[in-house]
């Protein structure tokens, strides 16, 4: 069986959809898109129609490189207002039979019991470890034996408008969302390396209207906040110095500007037409200036937002986003950041840039989930694995509620 998942992001900027196939223990590439997003403000969705029609021509873009019609997802949501709960749970086993994943299922089921806050709903439950009888900091217990197994693990819950708005969406274009997380744990498990696994660090995600902050520990989500500032900012500085039309602007930034001055040269040119018609030459040092200064900005800003979320000293930053990708980026996190900050880099052939970094993320999350529960799971349909096996290469690129039903894959019997 082909073991195929699709994510989608649904961002301010644009609607990004990731396809990835795991063979063999390892995550391939078959297609991505991104496409304008329209009726989205800062994560949140203002405009449904506009909305999904957005989402309607990021699937469309896959399902013609594919072959295939899209039919489940996994997606996200960001993490405003979200609640970190710590809990537990133990159920009594019999010692001659094997834990196996149903068992997992189970406790996890239990520790969330009763956990539940109004007008919030269960995003995920990551464990943090097992016991055993009387041995601790058991990673996963399947194929293990024992009379009494219990978990310590963070629940993440979310208000759930911003819940059922996101699903909403996805459902009215006839989709079916197999699972949701937040934004912020699609950013580690798209950059972690296991040199961190055991540390205490922070990931930053620059999007475009809003950057997060995310506090991990040991591997383990548990806090994070918001701000207002993100890519949006250094286009609307590059707009009103040179008189630019904003997608003018989001070129000069992308294509041209460096994230730091220090290797950019003043006889580099850019000629480019400004608001008023007028065809102008803007030198990469100038520009590059502008650029650093915004980031600057949201770099030590959110360094202050670590410096509430922990009193510790942080052993490492990752950044991730978009804006990340720029040229130079790694040279003003160091000088803003010190040595702790590096850039996330997507380990994926065809997938450079770090604006896929929550969609590729949250596939790696969802496998971890399956394979800690041992279920086997593909988001497509037998007829469209032989579709997808004869598509050639070159054509393959880079409860009772409905939050019951997503979340029962995992937590129902």
């Amino acid at each position: 069986m082909k073991h195929v998942y699709t994510s989608i992001d649904i961002g301010s900027d644009t609607v990004k959809v990731v396809v990835c196939e795991l063979f063999q223990n390892k995550l391939n590439l078959l297609a991505t898109s991104s496409i304008k997003s329209k009726g989205i403000k800062k994560g949140l969705i203002t405009d449904v129609y506009e909305a999904s029609e957005s989402v309607k021509k990021a699937l469309n873009e896959v399902e013609q490189m594919l072959g295939i019609q899209i039919k489940k997802v996994i997606t996200s949501i960001p993490g405003y207002q979200a609640d970190f709960v710590m809990v537990n749970g133990a159920i009594e086993l019999n010692r001659e039979e094997i834990i196996d994943g149903k068992d997992v299922t189970n406790l996890l089921q239990l520790a969330m019991k009763e956990k539940t806050v109004p007008n919030k709903e269960i995003v995920t439950v990551i464990p943090i470890d097992f016991t055993l009888d009387e041995k601790k900091g058991i990673k996963d217990p399947k194929g293990m034996q024992g009379g009494n197994l219990s978990v310590r693990a963070v629940m993440v819950m979310s208000p759930k408008k911003n819940i059922y708005s996101v699903v909403n969406l996805l459902e009215s274009v006839g989709l079916e969302v197999i699972d949701i997380s937040l934004n912020s744990i699609g950013d580690f498990y798209s950059v972690r390396d296991k040199d961190i696994k055991d540390l205490v660090g922070a990931v930053i995600n620059i999007g475009y209207e809003t950057t997060s902050i995310a506090l991990y520990n040991k591997g383990i989500l548990v806090k994070n906040s918001m701000m207002g500032m993100g890519g949006k900012n250094i286009d609307n500085d590059l707009s009103y110095i040179y008189k630019l039309s904003s997608e003018d602007a989001s070129r000069v930034k992308e294509r041209f500007a460096l994230a730091s001055k220090n290797y950019a040269s003043v006889n580099d040119t850019m000629e480019i037409t400004d608001k008023t018609g007028e065809v102008i030459k803007i030198n990469q040092l100038e520009a590059s200036e502008i650029v650093m200064s915004r980031i600057e900005e949201i770099l030590v800003l959110a360094r202050k937002e670590i410096n509430i979320l922990t009193k510790r000293e942080v052993d490492y930053i990752l950044i991730t986003g978009g804006t990340s990708s720029m040229n130079n980026f790694s040279l003003i996190a160091e000088s803003v950041l010190g040595k702790v900050a590096m850039v996330g880099d997507i380990r994926m052939v065809g997938l450079r840039n770090n604006k896929f970094s929550t969609n590729v993320g949250n596939i790696v999350y969802f496998i971890n989930k399956l394979k800690l529960k041992a279920k086997d799971y593909t988001m497509i349909s037998k007829s469209d694995m032989e579709e997808l096996s004869s598509t050639k290469k070159s054509s393959i690129i880079s409860s009772e509620s409905m939050l019951g039903k997503i979340f029962g894959y995992f937590f129902s019997e």
